[in-house]
């Protein structure tokens, strides 16, 4: 605490990030990385972008990447919207779509129910409702850890749901999240859909809803291209949702800085986004890295959620399963003892399990074996 901090950056709770080790070489299954390298297209475009245009500001529109982005989904550029991964376009977000409590100006001032979101769910969303002041309700998610869409239905001061959810990795399909998207288009309220793993769902009846925006409005849809895209270091994503959306994000960006986007990013993301073939290549073979994980974890006795995302959520086998019982925190230090880091969330209803990414095949055999040794289950 300081003397010389405002009010607002005392009391906020920031979002605190997976550990990145820097003193020794581990297999870092903590942060929902891609395992595999971007596409070759997209360090050819880095190359190109590298030169002595660098001196210039960057494209403020980021046309280049907006084209492909409506290329890729069949949109008019005017109904994307360009930012420094999808961390940046939520922070717009919830400031442009989402009053404050006390808001002045709006013909709605007083009227608003809160912001929903899940009670669990993406730990960033009650840091940014804090930093804009704005009020939320979490609904609790069913004992499978589900979400009931009737829970989203009712009169709010908006929705945002990540599909899938984080970290539990369970998914909404398409006609459950068009029935949310028409209740609150009813009270003109505006639904966000945060889109980080939906390349990685495989179950009947998912898939993005940005094919859609043209029939909902209110809308929007965020992407972030860490993680399909293997561009996490890179930061670069987009939103896709009506012009008018994308306005109100616009009006909040130029609020800031003009020029979010660097143009070696700009680039990069483009090519990214074009190069489908690449990535629905390495992101097939996750999502079977990923199912054979979930059997292997099973056999030992560890409970999976059913995932749809590049990560898994699991629990340590219960007591009188194994020699010696683990608990997740527990799990969580003798993992890191054996070189593997995983992410523990110490909140209520979750505290007993470890999200744990999807890497290479050989980083998931190393997980397999190290679990079996931990908990001499499996063969």
């Amino acid at each position: 605490m300081s003397v010389y901090w405002s009010a607002l950056a005392h009391d906020l709770s920031p979002y605190v990030p997976g550990e990145q080790p820097k003193d020794r070489k581990l297999i870092k299954l903590n942060t929902n990385e891609n395992p595999y390298p971007p596409s070759p297209k997209v360090l050819d475009a880095i190359n190109k972008a590298a030169n002595e245009s660098l001196r210039l500001y960057p494209d403020p529109a980021c046309t280049l990447l907006r084209e492909a982005v409506a290329k890729r989904w069949g949109i008019k550029h005017e109904q994307v919207f360009a930012g420094n991964g999808s961390d940046e376009i939520l922070a717009f977000a919830f400031a442009a779509f989402f009053n404050r409590r006390g808001s002045i100006g709006t013909e709605n001032k007083g009227k608003d129910g809160p912001l929903l979101f899940p009670d669990i769910t993406y730990s960033f969303y009650p840091v940014y409702a804090a930093l804009w002041d704005i009020p939320y309700e979490n609904p609790e998610l069913a004992g499978d850890f589900s979400i009931d869409p009737d829970d989203y239905k009712q009169k709010s001061g908006g929705v945002i749901l990540p599909n899938p959810n984080a970290p539990t990795g369970k998914a909404l399909g398409i006609h459950a999240l068009k029935d949310i998207a028409a209740a609150l288009e009813k009270n003109k309220k505006v639904f966000i859909i945060d889109e980080a793993y939906i390349e990685f769902a495989n179950e009947n009846g998912t898939g993005s809803m940005v094919p859609f925006i043209n029939d909902h409005p209110n809308v929007l849809v965020i992407r972030t291209l860490s993680k399909d895209a293997s561009l996490a270091g890179l930061r670069a994503g987009y939103a896709a949702g009506s012009e008018e959306l994308i306005e109100g994000l616009c009006r909040l960006r130029d609020s800031f800085n003009s020029y979010t986007v660097d143009r070696i990013a700009q680039a990069a993301a483009a090519a990214a986004i074009s190069d489908t073939s690449y990535y629905n290549e390495i992101n097939r073979r996750i999502i079977l890295t990923r199912d054979r994980t979930t059997e292997a974890l099973r056999d030992m006795g560890f409970r999976v959620i059913p995932s749809q995302a590049n990560f898994i959520f699991a629990s340590p086998p219960a007591a009188g399963q194994t020699a010696v019982p683990f608990t997740a925190a527990a799990m969580l230090a003798s993992l890191r003892d054996e070189g593997i880091l995983v992410r523990h969330f110490n909140k209520p209803k979750i505290d007993n399990y470890l999200r744990i990414s999807i890497g290479t095949d050989e980083e998931m055999d190393t997980l397999l074996k190290v679990c079996k040794k931990l908990t001499g289950r499996g063969s």
